[in-house]
């Protein structure tokens, strides 16, 4: 069941086309992840869904409402995480998510809250003197206390440090597991692969391709990449690519290739078989968008 659909959605702003009859439809209890290049229309996508912004066509429903209307009710079932926020700087985390709590009709314990990011230690100190990593689980424990149906995330962990970032990641996840819908914008392939249930690509205003991480790779037209090293004296592989003393070679059947290699020349040292990643395949698209759109000018 969908908490979120986007139907022939369009905006523009004067002569730019950002949105070109966009179709979206995000599932109960997902996180689902958008994707797309500076300007492909991720934030004025979520700004929609959120209700900060209004499409110049098509429907747009959440939560079974118009977002555009901006109802209390639906106010009331959705939590936002902006990527920057600079507010509140000067009280602490006791204060602020109290605050956030009293905005809602049935918050959650802040309390409980503060326990569930890891921020009991800090409820009395200021928000100006957190880390960067505690500042974005304090953050989220802004968007989650009003107990909402479906969060937004948008770049939850740009600038963290490497274990901050995956700290937040079990949060996320821990959060989806509880029920709650989560839509999440990032630029880091890796984590929209270790987090999402589906992958939306947005280019040129429209969906490029969406669906699991797996299918993503498995449908693209990335290749996968044969390297190992030559034995010697074998002039068959003089016109294949070199990087050092191994060779490597891109295909789309390495299987196949691999088996043929084995069948001719036995064991090959060194032999490593490189399938496409999500960022490969995301790369890829990327540039034949590029491409096209080069060719439509």
């Amino acid at each position: 069941m969908n908490v979120a659909t986007m139907r022939t959605v369009a905006k523009r702003y004067g002569d730019h086309v950002v949105l070109d009859g966009l179709d979206l439809g995000i599932e109960r209890s997902e996180v689902f992840a958008l994707l797309g290049p500076n300007g492909s229309g991720k934030t004025t996508t979520v700004e929609i869904l959120e209700g900060y912004r209004r499409a110049d066509a098509g429907s747009v429903k959440v939560l079974g409402h118009d977002p555009a209307m901006r109802a209390e009710a639906l106010r009331a079932r959705i939590g936002v995480v902006l990527q920057h926020t600079t507010a509140f700087e000067h009280v602490t985390v006791g204060e602020l998510v109290e605050l956030f709590a009293a905005l809602y009709p049935a918050p959650l314990s802040a309390g409980d809250v503060i326990r569930s990011v890891g921020l009991e230690s800090k409820v009395d100190e200021v928000a100006a003197t957190l880390s960067g990593g505690q500042r974005r689980r304090l953050d989220v424990a802004c968007g989650i206390v009003g107990r909402p149906d479906l969060l937004f995330l948008d770049e939850p962990t740009t600038g963290l440090d490497p274990v901050a970032r995956r700290e937040l990641w079990m949060l996320i996840a821990g959060l989806r597991e509880q029920g709650t819908t989560i839509v999440l914008t990032t630029h880091y392939l890796e984590e929209a692969e270790a987090l999402a249930d589906r992958i939306g690509v947005l280019l040129g205003g429209r969906l490029a391709a969406v669906g699991t991480p797996g299918e993503l790779v498995r449908h693209g037209r990335a290749c996968a990449r044969v390297s190992f090293m030559p034995p010697a004296g074998v002039p068959e592989f003089d016109a294949w690519d070199r990087h050092g003393r191994s060779v490597w070679v891109d295909t789309d059947r390495p299987t196949e290739l691999v088996a043929s290699l084995a069948a001719t020349h036995g064991e090959l040292a060194g032999l490593v078989v490189r399938r496409p990643s999500l960022e490969d395949v995301y790369l890829e698209m990327v540039a034949r968008w590029g491409q096209a759109d080069e060719v439509s000018a």
